[in-house]
């Protein structure tokens, strides 16, 4: 009993770090822009009696998030001016952000859709462009500060701090608006404006978590010694600006994925075949859940309830379960685990189709289900980072993060169709089964990578520096 309880200790002890703490606060900074454009900005916009087509379009904003891999080079490899001097590249970059996102909310606070819907939409354009590159710089920052055992701790750690913004964002500024309302349901654009205003000085609490946090130690000598050959061998064709332009251009957007390939050999089709199905149980499902839970006779308030509030906390205790999990067996492991869990929970929901309305039984499929998907997220998270590289950690983990959901959606357009025509209890039984070759997508990767890692190690001998031929060694 003692050593269970000295082991579990150790475990737990990840929790304790100062990084894990970091970055909390900073998913808490990540999390508040995401609400601000998008289900906040449109209750503002339709109470101000802006049309549902105009609201409509302001979603379009989103898909700034979905191209954020297209400038995170810049973010791997750009220095700036200033930020980077004083902070260093990271921190740098993350203050920058930061700061814009700052801007951009403030000039929400102080616009009028009724009057300027134009001026609106622009800040909003530039509150989701700060905040997708954000998020960018701080995987980065994250995938730098520790090594692989503590990644599945930072990403729990961070969930916690991005839901809870998320909160603050939705309900809190709902709430902040309604206290300066005069009481009446008319609009009220002042409410508004100052909701805003207090979402902006909220962003404080990731200024001053960058300004006190330490800039990772990141060996960055590969990549540039790399672009400096680039360079020398440009020169002989091009003018010097010109050369030290292309070089740039090359290493921040080709190496990264040379890197990668050459890292990973004929593995890194499996690796990518992995990150495209890992989610595509969970997502499947997901797109039909509630739309079923309607269907299946559930209030809204029952669904807000069940759904918000235990699945949010089961998703957390669950994320941060799997960070002690990964401590204590490693990732692939707890990544075939986290599968496995998230295959078999679909099939509770199969039940709750079987037997129709019924409160606790939604309660307890929704718990563990999102528990599930807490522990397979944190192992998804870790083994994502574990993949990149020292000098490409933004660019890679941007390009493997918008992978992973590509397919996944895709096939989860069609779900309705299914549904249509063969029912939820044969929905949700497909919903499982789907995932469970992903199992086996997890053992070949496992064992195609470390039939690398022994290749790479076999390689190595007998020579005294091969750090730019192999880089950061696979699993």
């Amino acid at each position: 009993m003692s050593v269970f309880l000295s082991r579990t200790r150790e475990a737990l002890s990840v929790y304790y770090h100062k990084r894990v703490f970091i970055l909390l606060l900073l998913g808490f900074s990540a999390g508040l822009p995401l609400m601000l454009v998008f289900s906040t900005l449109s209750f503002w916009l339709r109470e101000a009696g802006i049309d549902r087509a105009a609201i409509g379009y302001f979603s379009w904003i989103a898909l700034t998030y979905a191209f954020k891999w297209a400038w995170s080079p810049l973010v791997d490899r750009m220095s700036l001016p200033f930020f980077t001097r004083f902070l260093g590249r990271r921190r740098g970059w993350m203050l920058f952000a930061q700061l814009c996102l700052v801007g951009a909310i403030l000039g929400m606070s102080v616009s009028d859709p009724v009057v300027n819907l134009e001026r609106l939409a622009l800040c909003a354009l530039l509150l989701a462009f700060a905040s997708a590159t954000q998020d960018i710089v701080i995987d980065a920052f994250r995938i730098e500060s520790a090594p692989e055992k503590m990644q599945a701790a930072l990403a729990a750690a961070y969930q916690v701090g991005y839901r809870s913004a998320m909160i603050i964002a939705t309900a809190g500024a709902l709430t902040i608006a309604a206290w300066v309302s005069p009481g009446d349901d008319a609009y009220n654009l002042e409410a508004w404006q100052t909701a805003y205003f207090a979402m902006a000085m909220l962003m404080g609490v990731g200024i001053i978590t960058t300004l006190c946090s330490k800039e990772p130690q990141v060996d960055t000598k590969q990549a540039d010694d790399k672009e400096r050959l680039l360079r020398a061998e440009f020169a002989a064709k091009y003018p010097a600006k010109v050369a030290g332009a292309l070089a740039w251009l090359y290493s921040a957007s080709v190496l990264p994925f040379i890197d990668f390939f050459k890292r990973y050999g004929k593995s890194a089709i499996l690796i990518l075949l992995l990150i495209s199905c890992y989610r595509i149980s969970d997502i499947v499902m997901g797109i039909m859940a509630n739309v079923f839970y309607v269907d299946i006779g559930f209030s809204k308030e029952e669904i807000a309830f069940i759904s918000k509030v235990y699945g949010l906390i089961m998703t957390l205790v669950g994320a941060a379960f799997g960070g002690v999990l990964l401590m204590r067996y490693g990732t692939m492991k707890i990544l075939f685990l986290g599968a496995l869990l998230v295959a078999v929970t679909n099939l509770l929901f199969a039940w709750q189709a079987y037997i129709g309305y019924n409160v606790p039984f939604l309660t307890l499929a929704i718990s563990v289900d999102n528990f599930s998907a807490g522990i397979a997220t944190a192992a998804f998270i870790a083994y994502l980072s574990s993949l990149t590289s020292s000098g490409y950690s933004a660019t890679q983990y941007a390009l493997l993060s918008s992978i992973m959901l590509l397919f996944p959606k895709f096939i989860a357009g069609f779900s309705g169709l299914y549904v249509d025509a063969f029912g939820y209890i044969n929905f949700f039984i497909a919903a499982s089964l789907i995932g469970f070759p992903v199992l086996l997508l997890v053992v070949l990767v496992n064992r195609s990578q470390n039939q690398v890692l022994i290749a790479n190690a076999a390689s190595t001998e007998g020579s005294i520096d091969v750090s730019t031929d192999v880089g950061k060694p696979p699993l």
